[in-house]
C-alpha cells in the first residue's frame, strides 16, 4: 500500500517537476539569447547607417562596418579616407589612456618613481582593469606606461596623474588632458579622468581620437609597448610580489586577429562604450590610423582590418615635388633671385621634396585642385600649396626658401683644378678662394672706376677751356657783358 502511494505521488509530481525544469531551462537560456539579440540589433542598426565618405564623387566605396563611429586617417597629412559619424560624441572607455600615456611620456622621465597613494588604489573599482597595486608600492614611469598600455591598469593611471600634478584631485590632470587635446586638434572632446571609467561628462569622437593618435603613434616607444605580449616586473622592496600580466588585445602579433602591418593599438570596453579600438598600421610607406567606436566584440578587430585593407588597396601617395608642374617654380622669374653681376641666377624657392598628397588610385594628379596660402607661421617657408579632391583635403606641400648651404659662395667653391692638400698641411685651416671670380669682379670694378674718372676729366677740361676763351682779355669781358645785356633786353 505504501509503495502504491509513493508511486502515485511520483506520478503526480513528475509532470510538475518536468514543467518546472523546463521553465528554468527556458529562463536560463533567455538571458544569453537576449544579450546576443541586443548585440545583433545594435550591429544591424549600425550597419544600416550612412557612410559619409561614400557620398564623395569618385571616391572608392568603403566597407560596411558594425561600429557606430569609424574613421580611417592618413597619419602625416591628416587626410580622411573613410568617415562614418566621425564627429559624433561617444564614450571612449580605455582608449582614453593613449592621451594619458602621451602626456606622461612628454612630461616625465622614464626613470621617475611613481608612488601609489591610498586614493589611487581604492578609488579604482575592483571589477575594472587593474594590476592589484597596494598603497605605498612603487613603479618606474616606464613600468607604469607598460601597465597602462598593455594591461589597461586603471589604478596606475590615477597614480601617474597624481605624479604629474602633485595632487590627488583628478580634475587637475583632466585640465591638462583637455588642454593637450585642444592642442592636438580635438573638436568635441571632454575628459574628466585619466582612465576612461564611465562618466557622462567624459566623451570624445572618432575624429578626435585619430588626432590624438597622430601624436601617440608618432612615438616609437609608446607603439612598441602596445605590441608587447606581457608585462613582467621583477620583485623589489617597493613591489614585493612583482607583476606578471598578459596583453589581451587580439590584433597584436600572436593574437587571434593579428594584423601584420600593425604599428600600435589600444582597446577599450565598458557597457556604455561597448567595444572600441584605436590603432595604426603602415604598409609601403603609407601610415594609416583607424578608430572604431561603439562596436561589438570581436567586430572591432574585424572592422579595423577591413578598413586597413580598404585604405591600402584604394589609395596611393603622390610626391608633389616630382609631379607638380602648374606653378613652374623653376621657370618663373617670380621665383628667381635675379641676375648677379656674373650673369648667373638660381631659384630661391623650392617645393619640399618629402611632402605628398593622398589620391584614389583611380584619380590623377591633374584631378586635384590647389590653392596657395602665404600665412605659413614659419620664417623658413614662403607659402603652402594645399590640395583638395572634390572638396576633400588630401594634403599640402611646403614652399621653402632654398637653404643657404645650397647656394654658391665666392669663398667656399673649390676649383676642380685645385691641387690636393698635403698631409703636412692637413691640420691648418684652409679657405678656398675662387681666384677667377675675384679677378673678374676686380676687373669690372676697375673698369667702372676708370670710366667715371675719364668723364670727370672731360667735363673739367671742357669747363676750363670755355672760361679761357670767353675771358681772355678785359675788353673781351666787357664785350661779352654788353652782348648779353642786349640779348636779355630783347
Amino acid at each position: 500500500m505504501r509503495k502504491k502511494r509513493q508511486n502515485d505521488l511520483h506520478n503526480r509530481c513528475h509532470p510538475l517537476l518536468a514543467a518546472a525544469l523546463a521553465g528554468m531551462l527556458v529562463l536560463a537560456a533567455a538571458v544569453p539569447v537576449k544579450a546576443s539579440s541586443d548585440a545583433e540589433l545594435r550591429l544591424e542598426a549600425h550597419r544600416a547607417m550612412e557612410i559619409q565618405s561614400n557620398d564623395i564623387p569618385g571616391w572608392p566605396a568603403g566597407p560596411v562596418v558594425g561600429a557606430e563611429s569609424a574613421i580611417l586617417m592618413e597619419a602625416r597629412t591628416g587626410t580622411i579616407l573613410y568617415s562614418k559619424n566621425i564627429h559624433q560624441q561617444q564614450y571612449p572607455a580605455s582608449t582614453t589612456k593613449i592621451l594619458t600615456a602621451l602626456i606622461a611620456s612628454e612630461r616625465c622621465e622614464m626613470d621617475d618613481t611613481v608612488i601609489f597613494s591610498h586614493d589611487a588604489v581604492f578609488d579604482t573599482p575592483r571589477d575594472s582593469s587593474h594590476i592589484a597595486m597596494n598603497p605605498g608600492e612603487e613603479l618606474t614611469m616606464e613600468q607604469s606606461l607598460n601597465a597602462i598600455l598593455i594591461r589597461s591598469a586603471n589604478e596606475v593611471c590615477y597614480a601617474v596623474a597624481e605624479h604629474i600634478t602633485g595632487t590627488t584631485d583628478w580634475q587637475a590632470f583632466a585640465d591638462i588632458m583637455n588642454e593637450r587635446a585642444a592642442q592636438l586638434g580635438c573638436l568635441n572632446s571632454h575628459f574628466v579622468n585619466p582612465n576612461g571609467l564611465p562618466d557622462e561628462n567624459h566623451y570624445t569622437t572618432a575624429y578626435d581620437l585619430a588626432m590624438i593618435g597622430r601624436a601617440f603613434f608618432a612615438d616609437e616607444m609608446l607603439c612598441k609597448i602596445t605590441l608587447s605580449r606581457r608585462i613582467d616586473f621583477p620583485a623589489t622592496e617597493k613591489l614585493p610580489l612583482g607583476k606578471l600580466e598578459n596583453n589581451n588585445m587580439k590584433i597584436i602579433p600572436g593574437g587571434e586577429y593579428a594584423y601584420e602591418y600593425l604599428v600600435g593599438c589600444k582597446t577599450g570596453y565598458t557597457n556604455q562604450a561597448r567595444s572600441c579600438l584605436v590603432s595604426c598600421a603602415e604598409k609601403d610607406g603609407m601610415k594609416l590610423i583607424c578608430v572604431v567606436m561603439h562596436d561589438e566584440s570581436p567586430n572591432q578587430y574585424q572592422d579595423t582590418i577591413a578598413l586597413y585593407d580598404y585604405g591600402f588597396s584604394n589609395f596611393e601617395q603622390v610626391n608633389v615635388a616630382q609631379t607638380e608642374d602648374r606653378y613652374q617654380i623653376d621657370n618663373t622669374g617670380l621665383f628667381y633671385s635675379g641676375n648677379d653681376i656674373f650673369g648667373s641666377s638660381r631659384p630661391f624657392l623650392t617645393l619640399n621634396k618629402d611632402d605628398f598628397i593622398l589620391l584614389p588610385r583611380t584619380a590623377t594628379f591633374e584631378d586635384a585642385l590647389s590653392s596657395i596660402s602665404y600665412d605659413t607661421g614659419s620664417e623658413d617657408q614662403a607659402a603652402i600649396i594645399s590640395y583638395t579632391y572634390h572638396d576633400v583635403p588630401i594634403g599640402s606641400v611646403r614652399v621653402s626658401f632654398t637653404a643657404r648651404e645650397e647656394t654658391d659662395n665666392l669663398f667656399d667653391i673649390l676649383p676642380e683644378d685645385m691641387p690636393p692638400v698635403l698631409e703636412s698641411d692637413s691640420e691648418k685651416p684652409i679657405i678656398f678662394v675662387n681666384v677667377i671670380y675675384i679677378l673678374i669682379g676686380a676687373g669690372i670694378l676697375a673698369g667702372i672706376l676708370l670710366v667715371v674718372l675719364l668723364i670727370r676729366i672731360v667735363l673739367r677740361n671742357y669747363a676750363f677751356a670755355g672760361r679761357k676763351k670767353r675771358h681772355r682779355t678785359r675788353g673781351g669781358r666787357r664785350e661779352w657783358r654788353r652782348k648779353n645785356r642786349m640779348r636779355y633786353r630783347r
